[in-house]
């Protein structure tokens, strides 16, 4: 069987008396897209960096594509990427400039035809001289998108990624993600608070509560298992009584 894209196991980020993340274990398959949902300061985005290697855990172990993070950090993260909502590119540059500093950043073959190739998919053409900070935040997001896809990322990490676009193009670059998830077979993790994204998107959600996972299952089936009508309601259930929920399930 192959390896997991990404491996998390038990792990931890305590600052100071708080545990943000307490021990959390998951893996993320080739090909899968895996939602990571939980309300505002439940522990996602201290996972994500952690996994970046922005963010050194207190306790516990990220493997990626099978190596440990830790002892191949330049190796390993030369196939990852990352898009955020708060993660904009420099204000000053053109856009095709950004894109072109990271392509040669990452080391891609030909980078100069890889730019032009990018900005045409993800309709930026006639942005690539514009300064990035005059784009609106959906611009801005996609063109997050588009420098998160320039080295290929065989594991790919992404924050709240349509969480500024309008329906119709939250939804181009949704089938975008999920084909090139399908296509280059790797694996996604995504958060977001859209719970319509996330049944379309992904195969399989981990909820997230004060830094523990407290579910896991097929987004479709889940709201059943706890007696919700959606994916919606077991979002309120789990940010509101996580608790409950938990022990109504065992009994």
């Amino acid at each position: 069987m192959n390896e997991p894209v990404l491996e998390v196991k038990n792990l931890s980020k305590i600052y100071k008396n708080l545990r943000a993340v307490d021990g959390i274990s998951f893996a993320v398959e080739r090909g899968e897209i895996v939602g990571l949902l939980g309300p505002n300061g439940a522990g996602k985005t201290s996972t994500i960096n952690m996994i970046l290697g922005l963010l050194e855990p207190t306790s516990g172990s990220v493997n990626i594509f099978g190596k440990d993070l830790k002892t191949h950090r330049s190796e390993v993260l030369s196939k990852v990427n990352f898009a955020a909502v708060y993660a904009q590119l420099p204000g000053n540059l053109w856009v095709g400039q950004n894109l072109l500093i990271f392509a040669r950043l990452y080391g891609v073959p030909d980078p100069q035809k890889k730019v032009r190739e990018t900005l045409k998919e993800f309709e930026l053409e006639r942005f690539a001289k514009t300064k990035t900070g005059f784009l609106s935040s959906g611009e801005q997001l996609r063109l997050s998108l588009a420098k998160s896809l320039l080295n290929n990322p065989g594991l790919l990490l992404l924050d709240e990624p349509t969480a500024s676009l309008d329906p119709s193009t939250s939804q181009i670059v949704r089938s975008r993600i999920v084909n090139y998830a399908k296509k280059e077979q790797a694996g996604i993790l995504w958060t977001s608070h859209d719970m319509y994204e996330i049944e379309e998107v992904c195969g399989r959600v981990l909820f997230i509560s004060r830094g523990k996972i407290l579910l896991e299952g097929d987004p479709k089936k889940l709201p059943a298992q706890y007696g919700k009508k959606n994916l919606e309601e077991l979002f309120i259930a789990v940010a509101r009584e996580p608790l409950t929920l938990h022990h109504s399930h065992e009994r």
